[in-house]
């Protein structure tokens, strides 16, 4: 794929993204704004899945069911 397909693709991409969710319509500091607001709230969800789920999955009561399951086996 070439550098010109590939930017086609991207700006096609990001038009999807415009009228999916109904962007297309605000103007451009609305829609910085609405951009901003979005990638906060992606990057706030991944951070936290970062942090938090590790932790849920080392758990004790999950490691005494794993380890209970791994016995029966």
């Amino acid at each position: 794929m070439n550098f010109k397909n590939l930017r086609e693709y991207l700006a096609w991409l990001y038009y999807q993204y415009l009228l999916i969710t109904g962007i297309y319509v605000l103007e451009p500091w609305e829609k910085s704004i609405f951009n901003s607001i979005l990638f906060s709230a992606i990057a706030m969800v991944i951070y936290t899945s970062y942090v938090f789920v590790p932790i849920h999955v080392r758990l004790p009561i999950f490691t005494n069911l794993l380890v209970r399951v791994s016995n029966k086996a």
